[in-house]
């Protein structure tokens, strides 16, 4: 929204610019040969108001922008972390502080439809090659921290519609935030936008936002799904069909 209200402000200016230069080249034009009179037009009213009048225009400009400007760097007073983690070639999610974490490759129907010999028609794949198996979750109306690195090579995290874009660095942490309004639930897509290797066309970004509640209540199952496939598998019951026989000793036979 920023970015249009400056834009026509600059529309604005450039029309009012030009068109005085149009206006005098019209009004003062002469003909080939003409005699310039010599005078000079001086009016220290006008320089003033022409100086002013600029220097508030970018003061007012430059105001929102430089707030705008430090508020896409702040990530401070976030509702959910999220570290973001880019490999050749897909994306580990890891909610830090719910104990949800897992990994977003390219969808299998994409995967296939991608090899020459596949015989598979890529038009006949919806999103293709945009499309992943397990998509990135937020609820709506929520400020979201990511935390991007990298576990082998460079990697860029980039959603076009949430104005994010940002290097996912090994050994290196850089932080973003984004916030999606309660009212654009929905999926958003993506893509790596770092040369990465052999397969960079196909780690694709989607993120799946949510109403709280269905947010909140994806994230329970998720979470006793993880905590089920983790936990040691239980020991097998043992039947009394089963059991060993108690040992039992006859006494020793003695001589009558």
């Amino acid at each position: 929204d920023l970015h249009m209200e400056i834009f026509w402000v600059c529309v604005a200016i450039a029309v009012v610019v030009f068109g005085a230069m149009i206006w005098s080249i019209i009004t003062y034009r002469k003909s080939r040969g003409a005699i310039p009179d010599g005078t000079l037009v001086h009016n220290t009213k006008v320089e003033a108001i022409w100086t002013v009048v600029p220097v508030i225009i970018l003061i007012a400009m430059a105001v929102p922008a430089a707030r705008t400007l430090v508020e896409i760097e702040d990530t401070t007073r976030t509702e959910l972390t999220i570290k973001v983690t880019g490999f050749q070639w897909g994306w580990n999610y890891d909610y830090l502080d719910q104990g949800v974490s897992y990994y977003s490759r390219l969808d299998r129907k994409s995967d296939a439809a991608r090899e020459l010999l596949s015989g598979i028609d890529p038009n006949t794949v919806e999103h293709y090659l945009l499309n992943v198996d397990h998509p990135l979750v937020v609820p709506v109306g929520t400020k979201v921290r990511l935390l991007v690195t990298a576990a082998d090579v460079i990697h860029s995290w980039w959603v076009p519609e949430f104005g994010v874009k940002k290097d996912a660095i090994p050994g290196f942490v850089n932080e973003a935030w984004f916030r999606v309004d309660t009212d654009k639930p929905g999926l958003y897509r993506g893509q790596c936008a770092e040369l990465c290797g052999r397969d960079h066309a196909f780690m694709p970004i989607v993120v799946d936002v949510r109403s709280k509640a269905d947010f909140a209540s994806w994230l329970k199952g998720k979470a006793a799904e993880q905590k089920q496939a983790a936990a040691p598998p239980a020991a097998p019951a043992v039947t009394p069909s089963a059991a060993p026989a108690a040992a039992t000793t006859a006494p020793p036979a003695t001589a009558s």
